[in-house]
């Protein structure tokens, strides 16, 4: 029976500091066909692909046998939502349609089984420096978006491969608790107070695996991520519980 919802996040899938690209999405691709079953929804949080640029003729090469899975989901009626990372921003027209999904640039605040749920990929909320909000702004600024489209893929993948794999080499390491000054900690009291009561809110982006309890019956969730801790959120319309692939 189709009753689960399912987030996951931080896929990564193509990311050159992986060393077995394959395996690794194969290992992403046989999760989704296992919760096929009991799927009803399927939430992707963002930077499932580590690099992504839609031109207006041509997509990127790779990533069949995932795109393939999430298809065969979509095909089947699961309803399945894509929030768009840092590093996937620029998916365009062609996955939605192509897949038969929605994709989103931003958050989403929405109610799942009776549940309130606030979703965001996690870099564009309670972010305070201003040297990152421009550069989000930048990134999807449209006629920046037609400037780096004029410049030739060879140029423009591995630029972007390298630049995801210095910013993962030079990231601070973090454990699984988030302090009550952290910024998500602090967006979601925020949030609360204007909009109220909101039973979970959900984020990836830390690349740490967190479920804090943040007022009586509303809790934080960080997904971690499913290319090294490999782990997903599933939701039974009572539960919310993180998991391993």
């Amino acid at each position: 029976m189709r009753s689960l919802t399912y987030f996951i996040s931080d896929i990564h899938l193509g990311a050159t500091y992986i060393k077995n690209p394959r395996a690794h999405e194969k290992a992403v691709v046989a999760w989704l066909r296992s919760i096929a079953p009991t799927a009803k929804a399927l939430y992707l949080l963002g930077d499932v692909l580590d690099y992504w640029y839609e031109y207006r003729e041509v997509v990127p090469r790779g990533y069949t046998r995932f795109f393939g899975a999430l298809a065969e989901l979509a095909d089947s009626g699961v309803e399945i939502t894509w929030f768009k990372g840092n590093h996937d921003i620029w998916i365009f027209d062609y996955l939605p349609a192509e897949i038969g999904m929605k994709v989103i640039d931003g958050a989403l605040d929405t109610t799942i089984d009776g549940a309130r749920f606030f979703m965001e990929h996690g870099d564009g909320v309670g972010e305070s420096r201003p040297s990152y909000r421009r550069m989000r702004a930048i990134f999807r600024n449209r006629f920046c978006q037609r400037l780096f489209s004029a410049i030739h893929p060879r140029w423009t993948v591995p630029f972007a491969h390298r630049w995801s794999s210095h910013s993962r080499s030079t990231g601070t390491a973090a454990d699984s608790t988030l302090p009550d000054s952290h910024r998500l900690v602090r967006f979601t009291q925020d949030y609360m107070t204007a909009n109220g009561h909101v039973d979970f809110f959900v984020f990836g982006h830390l690349h740490i695996a967190v479920d804090k309890i943040i007022a009586p019956d509303s809790r934080l969730i960080v997904l971690g991520d499913a290319y090294c801790n490999m782990t997903y959120g599933v939701f039974d319309g009572t539960r919310f519980e993180l998991k391993k692939i």
